[in-house]
């Protein structure tokens, strides 16, 4: 590694003084109440510190074709395959996202979502024809859309959840897929776009920002060079090694080594741990204790925040309806669909693990002007390290400092005995490509990702 550059440090700014270390983890796919609904739900959606928690109460429905309601119900480890649903991959893009909250793949005016097309949107996705590298279990029908994890399914996640923070009012950025979603994370902006079709952005991002202030970070992909370093013109050129894999990153983690700022992606095959449907959520689980494990036995553990999140929801249930009043980034770029950037994306399940964030804890933002979305990662980076905005939808954005109450760093281990589930021995998906294997390799073609990389 070259000599680290001086770190700037923020003036004042409470709990986000103490941390040295922000890592976060972005995985792929899923709604709040897909994974994380029913966290509470025995306990009348109340945390143990007492605060409201917006789960399920396990009576929410959806209509299916025919009018009929189909109510939520809890994904059993014993089910055929619990790890594998909802058993095809939902519907993803600003049409069927549209579908899902409105009915229609038109927003109506006023854009109000009555979160009442996810039975009929997944209907139409399974009646499609076959396609390549699509896999849909046998006997899987509209109704698995409705069909939510439990605390029980979830040990790793949901005990990170429990034992931290939750976010149960963090949405993603943009009401469509993957792409935009990574690139509003990264850069506070899309340029307009709201498809996977653009893979490579012209506007400045984190890391270039952080560069400039002289401020450490690091990107690493689980095996390969992360899809991030193609993504900016600013990290295109940054040297290798701001880059790795995964057991470099653990490697940085027990030597204390780790920078200011780590951006952590999985694998993003169809047997990977993205956790993307219709991925193997064991593997996800198992990669989140990993991390976990990973920081939690390194010298820096005291000095970390870890922000664990997912970049939209591809297509899964949720109850609650995104808000309207997000700030467009004001960079002069122009929607496609003819979207303004003027309400958010579906929830998305978001932990905040810290050894100074009390058990328990329910975090939302304490502005109520000023949401929680994946630019609030832009803007606790921009609070602590005294970095100017992007563009204006992180200037606008909450940030998660907040969430840092404690001054004494506990020592407990809330994933002591905690195991991930065992993966599936049979992946249905084996041998096809994942569309995000497909932008990755777009990426090396047009040599936007290092080939090498620094272990």
């Amino acid at each position: 590694m070259a000599a680290e550059p001086t770190e700037k440090l923020m003036s004042g700014g409470g709990g986000l003084a103490a941390v040295e270390h922000l890592v976060v983890l972005m995985l792929e796919n899923r709604s709040f109440d897909h994974m994380l609904g029913f966290l509470y739900t025995d306990q009348g959606n109340v945390s143990p510190a007492g605060q409201a928690y917006e789960g399920l109460t396990g009576e929410e429905t959806n209509p299916d074709q025919n009018g009929k309601p189909v109510t939520v119900r809890r994904i059993q480890s014993t089910d055929p395959h619990p790890y594998f649903m909802p058993g095809a991959n939902p519907g993803e893009g600003y049409q069927a996202t549209n579908s899902q909250l409105f009915g229609t793949p038109t927003p109506p005016t006023p854009p109000v979502a009555g979160m009442q097309g996810f039975v009929t949107d997944f209907a139409a996705v399974l009646d499609q024809p076959p396609r390549p590298n699509h896999t849909v279990l046998p006997g899987t029908v509209p109704a698995d859309i409705m069909s939510c994890f439990t605390p029980d399914t979830l040990p790793v996640l949901s005990a990170l959840a429990r034992g931290y923070a939750v976010c149960d009012h963090w949405y993603s950025s943009v009401p469509t897929e993957t792409l935009p979603n990574r690139a509003f994370s990264c850069a506070a902006t899309s340029q307009g776009h709201l498809d996977d079709n653009t893979r490579s952005f012209t506007c400045p991002s984190v890391f270039g920002r952080l560069t400039t202030a002289g401020v450490t970070w690091r990107a690493y992909g689980y095996s390969a060079a992360p899809m991030v370093s193609g993504n900016f013109p600013d990290i295109h050129g940054a040297s290798l090694d701001h880059f790795g894999v995964f057991t470099a990153f653990r490697a940085a983690a027990a030597a204390g080594t780790l920078p200011s700022f780590t951006f952590l992606e999985p694998s993003w095959g169809p047997t990977g741990n993205s956790e993307h449907p219709i991925d193997d959520v064991a593997l996800g689980e198992q990669l989140i204790l990993d991390v976990y494990r990973a920081l939690r036995g390194g010298p820096a553990w005291d000095r970390t925040l870890f922000v664990l999140t997912y970049d939209e929801h591809g297509g899964c249930y949720d109850h609650v309806p995104p808000p309207t009043g997000s700030a467009p980034p004001g960079d002069g770029t122009v929607g496609e669909f003819g979207f303004d950037f003027r309400r958010f994306g579906v929830r998305v399940p978001t932990v905040l693990v810290s050894p100074l964030i009390a058990p328990g804890t329910v975090y939302r933002s304490p502005d109520p002007a000023a949401q929680l979305d994946h630019t609030s990662i832009l803007r606790t980076v921009e609070r602590r390290w005294s970095l100017p905005a992007l563009t204006a939808r992180d200037a606008a954005a909450a940030d998660i400092g907040a969430a840092l109450t404690l001054t004494v760093p506990r020592t407990d281990d809330v994933l002591a005995g905690v195991t991930a589930p065992p993966p599936a021995a049979v992946n249905p998906s084996a041998g096809n490509v994942s569309h995000l294997q497909q932008v990755y390799a777009d990426l090396v073609a047009r040599q936007l990702i290092p080939t090498a990389l620094t272990h």
